[in-house]
Protein backbone atom coordinates (compact mmCIF):
# COMPACT_ATOMS: atom_id res chain seq x y z
CA UNK A 1 0.00 0.00 0.00
CA UNK A 2 1.25 3.55 -1.00
CA UNK A 3 0.88 6.28 1.37
CA UNK A 4 3.32 9.37 0.55
CA UNK A 5 4.62 10.98 3.51
CA UNK A 6 4.18 14.60 2.25
CA UNK A 7 -0.07 14.18 2.39
CA UNK A 8 -1.72 14.68 5.03
CA UNK A 9 -5.01 11.87 5.45
CA UNK A 10 -8.68 11.34 6.48
CA UNK A 11 -10.44 8.37 8.20
CA UNK A 12 -12.62 8.74 4.77
CA UNK A 13 -9.77 7.55 2.66
CA UNK A 14 -9.42 11.18 1.02
CA UNK A 15 -5.84 13.03 0.70
CA UNK A 16 -4.52 16.54 0.36
CA UNK A 17 -1.13 18.00 -0.28
CA UNK A 18 -1.74 21.65 1.09
CA UNK A 19 1.14 24.26 -1.24
CA UNK A 20 0.37 27.64 1.01
CA UNK A 21 -3.58 27.99 0.46
CA UNK A 22 -3.94 25.97 -2.10
CA UNK A 23 -3.99 22.28 -2.58
CA UNK A 24 -4.34 19.07 -4.95
CA UNK A 25 -7.01 16.50 -3.37
CA UNK A 26 -7.44 13.13 -4.34
CA UNK A 27 -8.06 9.42 -2.45
CA UNK A 28 -5.86 7.05 -1.36
CA UNK A 29 -4.22 4.41 -2.60
CA UNK A 30 -6.08 2.12 -0.36
CA UNK A 31 -9.46 3.45 -1.48
CA UNK A 32 -9.00 3.05 -4.97
CA UNK A 33 -7.80 -0.52 -4.72
CA UNK A 34 -11.33 -1.65 -2.02
CA UNK A 35 -13.42 0.44 -5.41
CA UNK A 36 -11.55 -1.92 -7.92
CA UNK A 37 -11.97 -0.45 -11.78
CA UNK A 38 -12.92 3.14 -11.88
CA UNK A 39 -15.41 3.77 -14.68
CA UNK A 40 -16.53 7.40 -14.20
CA UNK A 41 -15.74 9.98 -11.75
CA UNK A 42 -18.25 13.10 -10.70
CA UNK A 43 -16.39 16.29 -9.90
CA UNK A 44 -17.50 19.24 -8.96
CA UNK A 45 -17.93 22.90 -11.05
CA UNK A 46 -14.95 25.57 -10.55
CA UNK A 47 -15.70 28.10 -8.26
CA UNK A 48 -18.01 25.80 -6.21
CA UNK A 49 -17.14 26.12 -2.61
CA UNK A 50 -17.51 23.19 0.26
CA UNK A 51 -17.27 23.33 4.19
CA UNK A 52 -15.11 20.44 6.26
CA UNK A 53 -17.24 17.10 5.30
CA UNK A 54 -19.25 18.34 2.50
CA UNK A 55 -20.03 16.17 0.05
CA UNK A 56 -17.52 17.01 -2.84
CA UNK A 57 -17.59 14.47 -5.67
CA UNK A 58 -18.52 11.01 -6.50
CA UNK A 59 -16.88 8.07 -8.02
CA UNK A 60 -18.59 4.84 -9.36
CA UNK A 61 -16.54 1.74 -9.76
CA UNK A 62 -17.20 -1.61 -11.24
CA UNK A 63 -18.08 -2.60 -7.13
CA UNK A 64 -19.98 0.27 -5.77
CA UNK A 65 -20.39 4.05 -6.03
CA UNK A 66 -18.46 6.12 -3.07
CA UNK A 67 -18.64 9.63 -2.15
CA UNK A 68 -15.70 11.98 -1.93
CA UNK A 69 -15.40 14.25 1.11
CA UNK A 70 -14.09 18.10 1.71
CA UNK A 71 -11.17 17.55 4.15
CA UNK A 72 -11.24 21.14 4.75
CA UNK A 73 -13.37 24.34 4.01
CA UNK A 74 -12.30 25.29 0.32
CA UNK A 75 -13.16 26.61 -3.37
CA UNK A 76 -12.35 24.96 -6.58
CA UNK A 77 -9.89 25.97 -8.45
CA UNK A 78 -9.50 23.29 -11.05
CA UNK A 79 -10.68 19.82 -11.49
CA UNK A 80 -8.88 16.61 -13.53
CA UNK A 81 -9.97 16.71 -16.99
CA UNK A 82 -8.40 13.80 -18.16
CA UNK A 83 -10.74 11.84 -15.30
CA UNK A 84 -13.35 12.64 -17.99
CA UNK A 85 -12.06 10.27 -20.41
CA UNK A 86 -9.83 8.26 -18.16
CA UNK A 87 -11.11 7.52 -14.90
CA UNK A 88 -8.80 4.82 -14.28
CA UNK A 89 -5.68 6.89 -13.79
CA UNK A 90 -7.06 6.82 -9.98
CA UNK A 91 -6.44 3.34 -9.59
CA UNK A 92 -3.42 3.36 -11.92
CA UNK A 93 -2.03 7.00 -10.16
CA UNK A 94 -3.95 8.00 -7.11
CA UNK A 95 -1.19 10.57 -6.11
CA UNK A 96 -0.02 11.63 -9.02
CA UNK A 97 -2.32 12.19 -12.61
CA UNK A 98 -5.71 10.52 -10.88
CA UNK A 99 -5.56 13.57 -8.49
CA UNK A 100 -9.63 14.96 -8.64
CA UNK A 101 -8.54 18.79 -8.15
CA UNK A 102 -6.93 21.61 -6.86
CA UNK A 103 -8.78 24.17 -4.57
CA UNK A 104 -7.66 27.47 -2.18
CA UNK A 105 -7.98 26.27 1.03
CA UNK A 106 -10.12 28.59 3.37
CA UNK A 107 -7.91 28.01 6.83
CA UNK A 108 -5.31 26.05 6.14
CA UNK A 109 -4.87 25.09 9.83
CA UNK A 110 -7.41 22.63 9.39
CA UNK A 111 -4.75 20.26 7.34
CA UNK A 112 -2.99 20.18 10.38
CA UNK A 113 -5.65 18.37 12.39
CA UNK A 114 -5.82 15.54 9.63
CA UNK A 115 -3.94 12.08 9.97
CA UNK A 116 0.05 12.24 8.58
CA UNK A 117 0.73 8.90 6.40
CA UNK A 118 1.91 6.94 9.60
CA UNK A 119 -1.21 7.54 11.30
CA UNK A 120 -3.48 6.74 8.56
CA UNK A 121 -1.30 3.55 7.44
CA UNK A 122 -2.03 2.81 11.23
CA UNK A 123 -5.62 3.69 10.89
CA UNK A 124 -5.83 1.40 7.60
CA UNK A 125 -4.16 -1.72 9.23
CA UNK A 126 -6.69 -1.17 12.53
CA UNK A 127 -9.68 -0.81 10.40
CA UNK A 128 -9.09 -3.89 8.22
CA UNK A 129 -7.03 -2.73 5.39
CA UNK A 130 -3.47 -4.11 4.46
Amino acid sequence: MNIPGDLKYSETHEWIRLKGNKAKIGITDYAQSELGDIVYVELPEVGDEFGQGDELAMIDSAKTTAQIYALVGLRVIAVNGNLADKPELVNSDPYGEGYMMEVEVADPSQVGALMDATAYKDYVESSGGD
